[in-house]
């Protein structure tokens, strides 16, 4: 079986339609989305669309915490150009949509994997795996040998050895990692729409179970359409920019 892991795809049309198509090419068996829908991007309705497509398809969606705060119209503690662009996507989505994003699961398991948006030790906290500190509480809260976020934008990956502190490395696009079934592993996904290290390609993973292997994708995509449209929308050109350079 092989899953697709898309995380981040903050209303970014071009991006999911990307990274669907390449992660189609390779034959996946399952789509599972990690959160964060919307936010930022101008086609958020489109977006929770097509995510619901892919669970009509037998797909799995999480919440995450630009998902709540667009449901809501709230979105206490975030950065001024966030609010704006939750305020923004709050009207842009009907109540249909607001409630599927609202009724969204915070965490899922699934056999051997957990899957999160932000970490497994609180999901609901929304805080970031930023190192093998974070990551190795993540570990711990886990009883899955296998955990799938997102949520931090930039691809990471930590495994734990038993009666081992957790260990992180930068994963190689486009390699796939064999996971050691002797580990633990928590793989934190890039972002499909909205990217912050420094690639402005789409970001997607695609784990091979039945090979236990686990790859980290980037996709080109038409970001110069996507910066159009945040254009076009009025929203704050920086949403747009950022784009361009993966930050």
């Amino acid at each position: 079986m092989r899953i697709a892991f898309l995380s981040d795809i903050h209303g970014n049309r071009e991006a999911l339609d990307a990274c669907i198509a390449h992660a189609e090419r390779h034959g996946v068996d399952q789509f599972v989305v990690l959160g964060d829908l919307v936010g930022y991007g101008a086609d958020p309705a489109y977006v929770v669309d097509r995510v619901r497509e892919l669970e009509a398809r037998g797909g799995i969606v999480i919440k995450g915490n630009h998902d709540a705060a667009a449901s809501a119209g709230v979105s206490a503690g975030m950065n001024e150009h966030a609010s704006k662009a939750i305020t923004w996507t709050y009207d842009e989505l009907d109540d249909d949509a607001r409630d599927f994003l609202r009724a969204l699961p915070m965490r899922v398991e699934d056999e051997e994997r957990l899957y999160v948006h932000s970490e497994a030790a609180a999901p609901s906290e929304w805080r970031y795996v930023t190192d093998a500190s974070s990551a190795e509480r993540s570990l711990r809260a886990a009883s899955q040998r296998l955990t799938f976020c997102g949520h931090i934008h930039v691809p990471q990956l930590y495994h734990m050895a038993p009666q081992k502190p957790a260990v992180g490395f930068k994963p190689q696009n486009n390699s796939p990692i064999p996971l050691v079934a002797s580990r633990k592993w928590l793989m934190v996904q890039g972002a499909v729409g909205q990217p912050r290290d420094q690639n402005p390609a789409a970001a997607y993973g695609l784990l091979d179970a039945k090979r236990n292997e686990m790859t980290y994708m980037r996709v080109p995509y038409d970001i110069e359409r996507a910066a159009r449209k945040i254009h076009a929308a009025g929203l704050p050109q920086i949403l747009a920019a950022r784009l361009y350079i993966g930050r």
